[in-house]
């Protein structure tokens, strides 16, 4: 159905409901909601992240935004801000919270009223996981808020993201590449050559979590096997009311703490804070932007273990996303992201490619995993990560972002036409769980593996680099990329994902490969304020 001539479509606000849902009763318009509103920035923030102080300039020599200068450059306008005010009001809307730095107004309401303001209907929705409120088809808005409101969240409840972490598989199951070997991370920083000297010290990691929770003693229990000093300090800060809330092991408490042991066994001295949202699209953005926009704890590395595939998204999602970790690229903030767990299908089952997101946004680090072998510091062994199609890293190229300049020379294939979409990841780790990681999970000694490993392992390691760098090394994909090069990285050159091969340089199965940690902090000190001309 067409809007009003009044109303116009808001674009890339179109939902469907999710495979294999039936569509129930209405959703009772006086139960009451919370939606979100996004707003236009300021000015351009993606010409801004991508322009000369962010390209393959080395940190010492970029000039990143405080969160204050943030905000007097790109927050919405007063005058903005009044009007989806006012167009609230006029619907019977109350408004919550207001954030020109965040460019977001919070609304609460009934679910007529929020139907009414949208040009919407809402109802229920029956799946074989749960219940969830939903909506079909596009969003409008008065003409004259067009220009003006770039997303509306929380209509729609659906769960958005899955967590990216697998558990050692049980004895008797067949596996490509079967071994019996599990690390703690700190062998695995040994493995990886991760500089010994820094701990992470005034360093903050943001973890976003969007359900599960942790045990403070089973953290204490952990760090004291590992022989660390003390327990890292790990703090908690909710959003959209979602609690630390741990159940059991089978829960996403695996997410959780795999997610915090993993980070701060390799930072032992930085402060991680938690991020927990709920499992929305609306509750992950809001999550995202509470940690970009922290001033209190102000981390300078997040890492993000939860996704899905881009095509389980709507375009405004995508595209908001997007200008977050825009965002966090020009406050000098790395965001390391789990590039999935389902191979190059990502768990579609079309039989086509399809990458997940928030790793196929062009402005976060996306991890990829390994299947790794070694001791001490030898590695003997190490391919791209394929137990099968629903045991395998991630990757592939987004269908819905072009491929950044970063990329704008790179080919699936030597000799192939360059590529058509964002390719995806960019790093890489361990992450079989034949080869995984020994954590500790709500009060169980246990091997987990998963590109949600990955991510954290990168987020510590650049927070040891932080530390000993003058500035944070922040949006480190140009880097990658132009000047690096291959540089402080070990490529994997062997394995496939299902639809990607492993070669010699990027590929789309572990990127550049996996860290060497010393080497790359070598490489990062020493780049010149000239790029590397390419040949």
């Amino acid at each position: 159905m067409n809007p009003p001539a009044s109303r116009i479509e808001l674009p890339g606000s179109a939902r469907t409901a999710l495979p294999h849902a039936q569509a129930g009763t209405p959703t009772p318009p006086q139960e009451r909601l919370q939606v979100t509103v996004r707003l236009r920035a300021g000015a351009d923030l993606s010409e801004a992240a991508t322009g000369g102080q962010l390209a393959d300039c080395p940190p010492q020599d970029r000039t990143y935004l405080s969160r204050e200068e943030l905000e007097q450059q790109f927050a919405a306008s007063p005058a903005d801000i009044n009007q989806v005010v006012h167009f609230a009001q006029a619907h019977g809307l109350a408004v919550v919270h207001a954030s020109a730095a965040e460019r977001s107004v919070q609304l609460a309401g009934t679910a007529a009223a929020f139907a009414g303001a949208f040009g919407t209907s809402l109802r229920e929705y029956h799946t074989p996981e749960g219940t969830y409120r939903g909506r079909v088809g596009a969003l409008s808005v008065p003409a004259e808020l067009g220009s003006i409101v770039e997303g509306v969240f929380g209509l729609d409840n659906r769960p958005q993201a899955k967590p990216h972490f697998q558990r050692l598989p049980q004895p008797g199951i067949a596996h490509p590449h079967a071994v019996n070997q599990s690390y703690t991370p700190l062998q695995l920083a040994r493995l990886y050559d991760f500089p010994a000297g820094p701990t992470g010290a005034k360093q903050c990691i943001g973890i976003v979590e969007l359900g599960g929770g942790f045990r403070p003693a089973d953290l204490a229990a952990y760090f004291k096997r590992l022989g660390l000093v003390g327990v890292p300090t790990v703090q908690v800060v909710r959003i959209d009311g979602a609690t630390n809330h741990p159940t059991t092991a089978d829960s996403a408490d695996g997410e959780v703490l795999l997610d915090i042991e993993v980070a701060a066994a390799v930072a032992p001295q930085a402060q991680v804070v938690v991020y927990f949202a709920p499992n929305t699209s609306q509750g992950f953005l809001n999550a995202i932007t509470a940690a970009l926009h922290d001033k209190v704890h102000r981390p300078t590395v997040l890492s993000i273990s939860w996704g899905s595939a881009e095509s389980s998204w709507t375009t405004q999602a995508l595209d908001q996303f997007n200008q977050a970790f825009q965002t966090a690229a020009l406050l000098g903030i790395t965001v390391c992201v789990a590039a999935g767990d389902n191979g190059s299908g990502d768990g579609v089952r079309d039989g086509q490619p399809h990458v997940d997101f928030p790793a196929s946004s062009p402005f976060v680090l996306a991890c990829g995993g390994t299947n790794l072998v070694g001791q001490g510091t030898t590695i003997s062994r190490e391919v791209v990560w394929n137990a099968g199609p629903d045991s395998a890293t991630g990757g592939g190229v987004s269908a819905h972002f072009a491929a950044p300049t970063y990329q704008a020379d790179l080919a699936l294939r030597p000799g192939g036409p360059p590529l058509a979409g964002r390719g995806v990841p960019d790093v890489a780790g361990d992450a079989d769980p034949a080869t995984g990681y020994q954590v500790r999970i709500d009060g169980v000694d246990t091997v987990i593996g998963g590109t949600s490993a990955v991510a954290p392992l990168w987020a510590g390691l650049l927070a040891l680099f932080n530390q000993q760098l003058p500035k944070p090394v922040g949006f480190l994909n140009p880097l990658l990329y132009g000047s690096l090069r291959g540089q402080g990285v070990r490529d994997v050159t062997s394995g496939s994902n299902g639809a990607f091969t492993a070669r010699v340089g990027w590929d789309a199965c572990t990127g550049w490969g996996s860290p060497a940690g010393a080497a790359l902090l070598r490489a990062l000190r020493g780049l010149s304020s000239q790029p590397t001309p390419r040949v």
